[in-house]
This record gives structure tokens, C-alpha cells and sequence, in this order.
């Protein structure tokens, strides 16, 4: 059965921030149960972007002293994980870490050394990943260009190691590495070949079911928590779908945080054939997550909101109807996700007069980051063969009234929104335990006019990204 009757200790570990929170047995946060690590990236040429790891651990573990000295690590009776997928990290034959830890923005890598027999559509179907700088088929080479390491893995593995004393992964950290079979939830030796590692220089992968402990160290610092069971960690992807209400293939999920992703979760098995521009990773042993991912989202409004100067009244293209800026943004400042390989700083206005203001930008961005989202659960409704249900959840949702509606406009159809803004670490509880939430937020009816403002806006959009597209890969 289905644990319901005792608190989860969640924790995130995302690009932004590495938190700690407690859930009720109903999966909403305890009250002041949360302590945050602020993150920050560190950026550089060529793309470099990196994370310390010695800061982020110890954050991290910096949030548990402060949940225990406020009374929160009582009670516990799981702990689960939320991590961001891609990282990685190049490790000594002694495990001692050779560089930062590698996030998904950093767009540094080297060729792929694959030869002319190279089916890359047979990978895409396999492994649910591109042969892009993203996935560790083209990161290991590259690391292996500036370091001379023996072993790898992501921020989340190690994570984990440094709470338990094991490394290990999960089926579905590892899916989001590109070097998972996808239907056999073992490393692909296609992926591994090119890479040049074996299976052995990668974290083992263990079942849904692996359950470890807290080392004898960490015992002793948190005793409340002394042998409870640390569960495998799941995609950040993957748990926020499942976080929002999105657990089947009923129901797409959108989720905006940082960046953004529209989603839907099935079983591995039988599942359909995976079209070239969408991914798949895996949320558990069962089942798989389908989707895309967008590079600009909540970083997009927190970005223009600065450079603008908006204070906290003026954070929202209030006055503004959905669908009716003069200007349109293609919001290419973090560049493209895979397949496309559009580079960051491609972002683009155009229609730009004296008499436009910051709510004319601000809504045309947000406007362009819904078509853009849109452009995803089309795709995936004539994949699953019918218009799927879609529910909104994560924190650009939970901040925005106008984002909401300009997302449900764009849609045409209703929404659910999720009530609960750390979808997470919610769903990464709910993954682990075999629960089901339900969104509990409320319901959103697309409003006509708005509906045909954008249907009218779209072929406009359309073919201003192409133009963007065009002119940002001929000027990289």
C-alpha cells in the first residue's frame, strides 16, 4: 500500500538553488519547513558554466542543520530526491572531483567521434537523447580533453554518495544522460561506445526500489533521521510532471521554472514511436516522460523585469490583452534546445516603436515563451492521438495571473493549475511512495478574444522565428 501516513523530507537540487523541505502526508509543504541554498553559476567564455560542488553539497547539508535546529527532521519517514538532469562530473581513480560540476546551460563540448555508419535516428529512438553537447556521449569527450579522468557522474549521484557512502543512480537521473537504452533501463553500448567509457566508469544503476541510509557520520549530525530510507533521486522533469497531476497519458504537463517543459508521462512499455524533435527519459522502472524543453522561462521574465527596472507592481503586462502587442519576441536568449541548435544571445524583438512600454515587451516575451510551449503540446497531442488535458504547475506559473491565462489563451483549452508551487520536490515524494496527487488548484477557461488575438498572431510568429532561426545559425 501506498505510504500516507508520515512526513517526507524532499531534497531539490536545482540550478538556482538547493533546497530542503518537509511534506505533510498529503505532499504539501509543512509550514516554515524549508531552507534554501542560494545558487550561483559561475559563467565564462565559450559558454562555461559550472556549479561548485563543494559549495552546493555543503549548502545543501547547510538547509538539514537548519530544518533540525528549528524542529522539522522529526517524523521523517522517507527521504526523497529532485534533481536537475544533464550535469555532470569528471572523477580521480579515488573519486576526488577533477572539475565543477557541468549544468545543462554550459554549452562547451568537442565533435562527437562517431563514423559514417552512425545512425543518429536509431539512437534518438533508443536512447530518447540527440548526439548534442547536452548528454555525456559528447560531454565525456570533451572532459576527457582537459582532464584525465576515471569515473563520472552527475551532481545528484554524488549527492547521493555523500550522504549514504554509495555511488549510484537511478533509471531515471541516468535516462537523462544519453546513455540509457531506454527500453532495457541499462547503459546503451552505442552511447557508451561513443563517449569512450565502459559501464564501469559510470555510476551503477539501481531499481526504483533501492533504499539506502544516512552513513554513520551524518547519523550522528541528524539522529532523527538515522536509518530512514533515502530513496533514488528522479528528474526534475519527470518529478515536476507527476508533482502537477500529469501521471498519465491523459494529461501533458507544463511547468515553468527557470526553463521551461511541456510533458507527458506513460508506460516504457508499448510506448509510441518517439518523433525526432521530441526527447524521452524515464521516471521509474514503468514509466517514461515524452516532452520538450524550452531554454527561456522564468529566467526570460526575471532577466527583462531587471533590465527594466519593473518593481514588484509592475511585474506583469497588466493593461496589456493576450495576443495584442504590436511587438513580438522570439525568446531566444538562452539559445535552443535539442534538436535545433540555435546558440544563446539569439533573442530577437521586432516591431519595436517609441510608443511602445515595458508592458509591450514584457508581454511580448511572455506571449513568445507560450507559443514557443505551445509549438510542444501540439506535437505531443498528435503523438498520443487526441488533444491532451493539460495542467500548469511550478513557480513562473504560481507568480503570474497573466501568464496563466496568456498560456491557456495560447492552448485553446482548459487548464488545471497545480496549487502547490514546489511540484519537485512533491513529485519526486509521490515517484518514490506510489501516490497519485491531484493539482487541487484552480481551473482555467481560455477567453474567446484572446483565443483569436493569438490564433491571428501565431502565423506572424512563425515566421519571424524562422527568420531569427536562420539569422542566428548563419551569424554562429
Amino acid at each position: 500500500m501506498p505510504k500516507t501516513d508520515s512526513r517526507v523530507l524532499a531534497l531539490d537540487l536545482g540550478t538556482s538553488s538547493a533546497r530542503a523541505l518537509v511534506l505533510s502526508p498529503d505532499l504539501s509543504p509543512v509550514e516554515g519547513a524549508l531552507a534554501r541554498h542560494k545558487i550561483s553559476p559561475s559563467y565564462g567564455a565559450g559558454g562555461a558554466a559550472t556549479l561548485d560542488l563543494h559549495d552546493y553539497v555543503e549548502g545543501l547539508l547547510g538547509c538539514l542543520d537548519e530544518l533540525q535546529q528549528n524542529g522539522h527532521l522529526v517524523d521523517i519517514s522517507d527521504i526523497v530526491l529532485s534533481s536537475q538532469w544533464h550535469s555532470i562530473v569528471a572523477l580521480s581513480s579515488t573519486g576526488a572531483a577533477l572539475t565543477p560540476v557541468i549544468p545543462w546551460v554550459d554549452t562547451r563540448s568537442v565533435p562527437a567521434p562517431v563514423g559514417s555508419d552512425f545512425d543518429e535516428c536509431a539512437f534518438h529512438a533508443r536512447t530518447g537523447a540527440w548526439l548534442h553537447r547536452l548528454y555525456w556521449p559528447r560531454r565525456i569527450p570533451w572532459l576527457r580533453s582537459i582532464v584525465s579522468p576515471a569515473f563520472y557522474a552527475g551532481l545528484p549521484d554524488l549527492v547521493l554518495e555523500r550522504l549514504t557512502s554509495e555511488r549510484v543512480t537511478s533509471v531515471s537521473i541516468a535516462s537523462g544522460t544519453g546513455t540509457l537504452d531506454l527500453a532495457s533501463g541499462a547503459y546503451d553500448a552505442e552511447a557508451l561506445a561513443v563517449a569512450g567509457v565502459s559501464g564501469s566508469q559510470l555510476p551503477p544503476i539501481v531499481p526504483t526500489g533501492w533504499t539506502g541510509v544516512l552513513s554513520s557520520a551524518f547519523a550522528l549530525r541528524w539522529p532523527a533521521l538515522a536509518g530512514v530510507p533515502i530513496h533514488p533521486p528522479t528528474g526534475d522533469g519527470a518529478a515536476s510532471n507527476v508533482g502537477t497531476g500529469g501521471y498519465d497519458e491523459t494529461t501533458a504537463a507544463v511547468t515553468v521554472g527557470t526553463s521551461a517543459a511541456v510533458r507527458v508521462v506513460h508506460p516504457i512499455e508499448d510506448a509510441p514511436e518517439l518523433p525526432w524533435e521530441l526527447w524521452r527519459y524515464r521516471v521509474d522502472d514503468k514509466r517514461a516522460v515524452t516532452g520538450m524543453a524550452f531554454s527561456a522561462a522564468g529566467n526570460l521574465h526575471a532577466w527583462l523585469t531587471g533590465v527594466l527596472q519593473l518593481d514588484a507592481g509592475h511585474r506583469e503586462p497588466t493593461g496589456i490583452e493576450i495576443g495584442s502587442s504590436r511587438v513580438i519576441g522570439v525568446p531566444f536568449q538562452a539559445g535552443t534546445r535539442p534538436p535545433e541548435t540555435v546558440p544563446g544571445g539569439s533573442g530577437a524583438y521586432f516591431g519595436l516603436s517609441f510608443d511602445d512600454t515595458a508592458a509591450d515587451l514584457l508581454a511580448a516575451s511572455l506571449q513568445g515563451a507560450s507559443l514557443e510551449i505551445d509549438r510542444g503540446l501540439r506535437m505531443l497531442d498528435g503523438l498520443f492521438g487526441r488533444q491532451l488535458e493539460v495542467v500548469l504547475g511550478g513557480g513562473g506559473i504560481d507568480a503570474s495571473a497573466w501568464w496563466r491565462n496568456c498560456l491557456t489563451a495560447t492552448f485553446a483549452r482548459p487548464t488545471e493549475v497545480c496549487a502547490e508551487a514546489e511540484v519537485g520536490a512533491r513529485g519526486a515524494a509521490a515517484v518514490a511512495l506510489g501516490l497519485s496527487p491531484a493539482p487541487c488548484g484552480e481551473s482555467l477557461r481560455p477567453v474567446a478574444a484572446d483565443v483569436d488575438r493569438v490564433a491571428e498572431l501565431r502565423p506572424r510568429y512563425e515566421s519571424l522565428r524562422a527568420l531569427t532561426v536562420q539569422a542566428a545559425n548563419s551569424l554562429s
